[in-house]
């Protein structure tokens, strides 16, 4: 940003201008130095060619604000953390449903084991008792009978889910009757005293071929259910194995990911300190402005009124001196000159008042707005004498502010107010609130004047911005310059409504206590 106001042209009143523009722009340019200190590329600063390969580059990422890819990084995690979670939950699903198979596979294998020597005990102790015939020798025969229907029940709920288990569990179960039926087929016969019959069945055994099939399905289901047993360790050890790769690719990722944002934070931080650096230092350059403006000012105010006091006091003599013989186009060019110099003291005046409400320091405190406004109408009373008003004064609350700056706010809303309404036989204007909210108070000063077209609302507080001629209304286009920027000082802002002919309304809205900035 480049100083102003070094020296002091020969031209006061473009000085004046010149200076008043510089610390506006200087103002701008602050508000604005967010985006140039992010480094935002101006569309000037980048030719047609080199703009439409850069946008081919450029990835959809880097369009993304930081926030934006801060929560994009913490959403992959996120997203990294529930797919490792459910993978793994998976396979430690298979793990655990594996170890529950293992252990009934574990039961079936010890049962088999118990059925094939308490059907190989049996066998050996029938033949014992058809040899002997001691009792002692079918306690083994009764209770492998007995515990038969519990082992067939058992094997049963132990296969079940397996079809080729079930089909050798029924099979065995059939062949277990046939032995146990065989055997008791040849303990009748040694009891009816066939002897002959049972010696052959002793040497050869009554259920030996039975026996022999029971074997050969205890030996095939034991082999199938290792094999399953085996597979399942496999699948265990593979899902095991997988699952420590994934939270170690998961964990690598996301100390990736975690990385990233770190860098992105830390960049973000980096970049915000940067910017801060920047706006200290235009800050800096502007209190520095505001300073050489504020020496231009004492300037004006003594160094440009004394010339033009000169030159209304020597505009007065010359008319007294030479009034007898001054005709009337003299009078009007001497008027002019007066005239022309009292408007330029004002307008200096008025600039002077305009540059101290910029840097004027608050002052808050309490401000009831309704006896301002009644201090303002009775200093006004001079100015209302042959008027016809029709004055509308709602209850207005209590503000905080500076009550001077806001004197000067409605002072100047009023006496717009006033001169707007000069030509309307009755005059109407009206005070009040509009919009009530919890942020905000909505102050409004409505009249029935002159109007405006709304086309050219944009310009009304603008300063030396005029929507009618110096003739028809005085003033300097000033005024409403000052009311915007008091209210702006105090976190406000203004804005107006009009209709041509019809009036206008003007409104102030200043925030509440709670949201005072």
């Amino acid at each position: 940003m480049k100083s102003c106001c070094v020296r002091i042209p020969h031209d006061k009143h473009s000085a004046v201008m010149a200076c008043h523009l510089a610390m506006e722009s200087a103002t701008h340019q602050q508000s604005e130095s967010p985006a140039v200190a992010t480094g935002e590329a101006k569309p000037s600063d980048i030719g047609p060619g080199s703009m439409s390969s850069t946008k081919g580059r450029v990835s959809w990422l880097e369009k993304l604000t930081i926030e934006q890819r801060i929560l994009a990084g913490f959403s992959l995690v996120f997203v990294g953390i529930l797919v490792v979670t459910g993978v793994s939950y998976h396979n430690t699903s298979i793990v655990l449903a594996n170890s529950r198979l293992d252990g009934r596979s574990h039961d079936l294998l010890q049962l088999l084991s118990s059925i094939d020597v308490a059907m190989n005990e049996a066998e050996d102790a029938h033949r014992r008792y058809l040899v002997t015939g001691e009792m002692s020798y079918l306690e083994s025969y009764k209770k492998v009978a007995e515990q038969k229907p519990t082992f067939a029940a058992y094997l049963r709920e132990l296969t079940r889910g397996s079809t080729e288990q079930e089909q050798r569990v029924g099979v065995l179960d059939r062949m277990m009757d046939k032995q146990l039926s065989a055997e008791s087929e040849a303990i009748t016969l040694f009891e009816q005293g066939a002897f002959r019959s049972v010696k052959k069945m002793a040497l050869e055994g009554a259920g030996r071929r039975e026996l022999d099939v029971i074997h050969r399905l205890i030996a095939e289901m034991d082999s199938d259910e290792r094999q399953a047993m085996n597979r399942r360790v496999a699948d265990s050890a593979v899902g095991t194995r997988n699952t420590i790769v994934l939270l170690g690719i998961g964990a690598f990722l996301q100390l990736v990911l975690l990385t990233w944002v770190y860098y992105l934070i830390r960049h973000d931080i980096t970049e915000r300190r940067r910017v801060a650096d920047e706006l200290q230092r235009r800050g800096e350059l502007l209190e520095a402005a505001n300073k050489e403006l504020e020496a231009f000012s004492y300037s004006v105010s003594h160094d440009l009124r004394a010339p033009l006091r000169h030159i209304d006091g020597y505009a007065a003599l010359l008319r007294k001196t030479v009034e007898q013989s001054l005709n009337e186009k003299g009078a009007r060019y001497l008027q002019t000159i007066s005239d022309a110099a009292k408007q330029m003291g004002q307008l200096i005046d008025d600039l002077l008042v305009f540059s101290r409400m910029g840097r004027q320091e608050m002052l808050r405190a309490n401000v009831n707005l309704e006896q301002l406004i009644k201090s303002i109408l009775a200093d006004l009373r001079l100015d209302l004498q042959g008027r016809e008003i029709l004055w509308t004064i709602a209850p207005l609350p209590e503000v905080k502010g500076d009550q001077a700056m806001l004197r000067q706010v409605f002072v100047n809303l009023l006496t717009n107010a006033i001169k707007f309404t000069d030509a309307k036989p009755k005059a109407s204007i009206e005070i009040g609130v509009d919009r009530p909210s919890s942020s905000e108070i909505v102050i409004f000063v409505r009249d029935n004047g002159v109007g405006f077209n709304m086309e050219y609302a944009s310009k009304l507080f603008g300063v030396f911005q005029r929507l009618h001629r110096a003739d028809e209304f005085e003033g300097t286009g000033i005024g409403l310059a000052n009311v915007r920027r008091i209210v702006h000082r105090h976190g406000g802002r203004t804005w107006a409504e009009g209709v041509p002919e019809k009036g206008a309304t003007f409104f102030i809205a200043l925030p509440t206590r709670s949201n005072e900035p």
